[in-house]
Parts: structure tokens; C-alpha cells; sequence
């Protein structure tokens, strides 16, 4: 027995058209492990960006009731063309009630109950998911446990990445968005030190405001100056940006050396011996990563990507993590929405150009349902 309901689907072709559009799905009966949920929210992530708007031009777009027609211009267009001509489901992240299970004990466990989902398919009436990748959320309401998972566990892996590697200092980069913000009350309870660097003088109100020690803002003339001094009382040689292009590595790299160099008691041609890492974990700025030669021999610039993040922690330490998030889903992992659209509201020219902007506290929430 199949199960109807209306999906978003996204489709990049050969020609450079991407189409957005909420189409009619069919939904199998879930089997083993599975179980078919009945989604009630969903949020927009950056992550859900990539294949959702990417780079494509929506100022200019084709707009019709639950569909949209945009260019997506070079050099992003090549740059996918594994997924050409594919019809692909979005939204990674969302929750629902478990309308039907597979035959396996913990996906009968799950029967009837809202839960907190990974699919891949979220934004959507109907959704597939692993029950070990399901979240009871018990009392909680679908709005709050619909950001229980991709925010939550990520700012919970950076902090686990850095115990991982032997650090106890962090440097994050636009560090007021909602995960940014979570980072910081994360850090603050395990004693875990925090550089945050922000764009505009709210956003150091802000975090200020909730306890944050260490806020430098990069529009300032002294930034750099504020940024080593931070550096230096926190002894924060791991960086995680979510920026990607541009030169915003580049400073943090920059100013921990500068910061390691100046405590070297003797000169080398090499520069300090100081490990220095960032992970950019997002591409919010798509513009080229500027690297230039000053610090050293001694660095590294990688990615950061949750799923393999969590393999490679194990299962006791995910479990730990998964139980955390559910123990402060309205506290330290609270997520709060600007807008709620349904799934054709998702796809209009004003919900497009705000949501893809990917603003400070301005997330939005879908409901499938209306």
C-alpha cells in the first residue's frame, strides 16, 4: 500500500535551468528498519541551499503557483554535472508522526510517536526515514524538534572534534547565526574557550549578551588587533568557517601565527611550529578561498562535514550527543524562525530572495501542511 502527498522536488539540467516545483509522490510502505512519517515541519538550512537555490539567479526567474524556472550560471552549472537532469527531494532535517513502520523491533517502537527526523526529504507531506536516525521528541512540539539534529550536532561536533585533536580553544567565524549561537552556550558549559568573530556591532551585543567572553567584530579598523589578542589570551589554534570564500580563513590563519610567531624565542625562515587548522564546514560566500603565504609551513585548511564527523566518533559518543540535544531542545539548542511558509509559500519570489540570504536569525520554517 502506497501513500500519496505533495513533495518539493529540484532539478538541475545540461541547458542551465534549475526548476523548483511541489509535485504530487507516491510513498512506500516502509520496510525493516523504516518508517513513513507524516511531516509536520521542516527547517531551511544553508545546507539545504546546495541544491535547493545554489547559485542560480532568482531576482530573474520564470515564478508560476508552486514552481519556479531559474539560470544557474557558470562556473556552478558544470560544477554539478553529476546531478544533471536528476529530480532530486530536498530539506535534510525535520519532524513528523510515525504513521507506519517496517517489521523491525525499533521501528515498531516508534509507532504513533512525533519524532525528530534525518530523510533527506523533508520538505515534504510524507517522509521515508532509518528509525535509528529518529529522535522521540516525547512532549516536544514539532516546531521545536524540527532543528534537532543538523545545528544541534554539528556545534556539538565541533566541540568534540576539538577535545578529539587536543585543543580547548575555538575560533568560529559568523558566529551569531543560530549554530553560532548554540556553539556559544555549548562552550560555555564545558568550559570549552571561544573566539567569536562577527560582522556588525548587534551581533557583538548579542553574543555579549549571552555570556560570550571573546566577540571581535571584523568590520572594525582594529579587527586583526582584536582578533590576536584573543587569540593569544585563549590559545585558540582551531577555526571552524562557515563562510568558505574570501579572504576570512585567511585572517584567522594569519592572525594565529602572528600571535605563535611573537612567542617563539628564536627567528625561523619556516615560521612557528604551531599547529594551525580550520575546517570550513559551508559555503555561505561562493566566491574563490584566498590563501596567502604568511603563516608558516605549519597549517591546514579542510572540510568539515557532519555525517562523516559522526562516523568516525562512534556510537557511544553520538548517543551521548543525541541524548544532550534532546535534554535541551528549548534551551541550549532552541531554534527560532522569521517566517513559516507552506510548501508552495517555499517557492514564491519573496520567500526565494529573503530565505537564500541566509540572514542572521532570519530561518524559516516549512509546514508541509499549511
Amino acid at each position: 500500500m502506497t501513500t500519496t502527498g505533495k513533495q518539493l522536488f529540484t532539478t538541475l539540467t545540461a541547458d542551465g535551468k534549475l526548476t523548483l516545483e511541489v509535485a504530487e509522490a507516491s510513498f512506500p510502505e516502509p520496510t525493516g528498519n523504516q518508517v513513513l512519517l507524516k511531516m509536520e515541519a521542516a527547517p531551511i538550512n544553508p545546507s539545504d541551499l546546495a541544491i535547493l537555490t545554489g547559485a542560480a539567479d532568482f531576482e530573474n526567474a520564470d515564478y508560476s503557483p508552486g514552481k519556479v524556472v531559474a539560470d544557474m550560471p557558470e562556473p556552478f552549472l558544470s560544477g554539478q554535472k553529476g546531478r544533471h537532469g536528476q529530480r532530486l527531494p530536498a530539506g535534510n532535517e525535520g519532524a513528523g508522526t510515525v504513521v507506519a513502520t517496517g517489521d523491525s523491533d525499533a521501528a515498531k517502537a516508534l509507532m504513533g510517536q512525533r519524532v525528530a527526523c534525518v530523510p533527506g526529504t523533508a520538505f515534504s507531506q510524507y517522509a521515508i526515514a532509518d528509525a535509528m536516525m529518529c529522535l522521540p521528541l516525547g512532549d516536544h512540539s514539532a516546531e521545536a524538534g524540527a532543528s534537532s539534529f543538523v545545528n544541534p550536532m554539528t556545534s556539538l561536533g565541533f566541540v568534540e572534534t576539538a577535545k578529539m585533536e587536543g585543543h580547548d580553544a575555538i575560533v568560529h567565524l559568523a558566529a551569531a547565526s543560530n549554530l553560532g549561537q548554540m556553539l556559544n552556550r555549548i562552550c560555555i558549559e564545558d568550559g570549552m574557550k571561544l573566539v567569536n568573530i562577527v560582522r556588525r556591532k548587534e551581533h557583538v551585543d548579542l553574543l555579549k549578551s549571552q555570556g560570550a567572553q571573546y566577540v571581535v567584530n571584523s568590520s572594525d579598523d582594529d579587527f586583526m588587533d582584536q582578533l590576536r589578542s584573543a587569540i593569544a589570551e585563549t590559545g585558540a589554534y582551531l577555526g571552524f568557517d562557515p563562510i568558505g570564500g574570501g579572504k576570512n580563513t585567511d585572517h584567522v590563519l594569519k592572525a594565529m601565527e602572528q600571535v605563535a610567531s611573537s612567542q617563539m624565542k628564536e627567528f625561523s625562515r619556516y615560521g612557528s611550529n604551531q599547529d594551525k587548522k580550520v575546517y570550513i564546514y559551508g559555503r555561505l560566500d561562493f566566491s574563490p578561498t584566498i590563501l596567502t603565504p604568511s603563516y608558516g609551513l605549519q597549517w591546514t585548511v579542510s572540510g568539515w562535514l557532519l555525517t562523516p564527523f559522526l562516523q568516525r566518533a562512534g556510537m557511544e559518543t553520538v548517543v551521548k550527543m543525541r541524548q544532550r540535544v534532546l535534554g535541551n531542545l528549548t534551551t541550549t539548542f532552541a531554534s527560532h524562525y522569521k517566517s513559516k511558509v507552506d510548501l508552495e509559500g517555499m517557492l514564491t519570489k519573496e520567500a526565494i530572495c529573503d530565505y537564500r540570504q541566509m540572514k542572521t536569525g532570519e530561518k524559516y520554517l516549512v509546514t508541509p501542511w499549511g
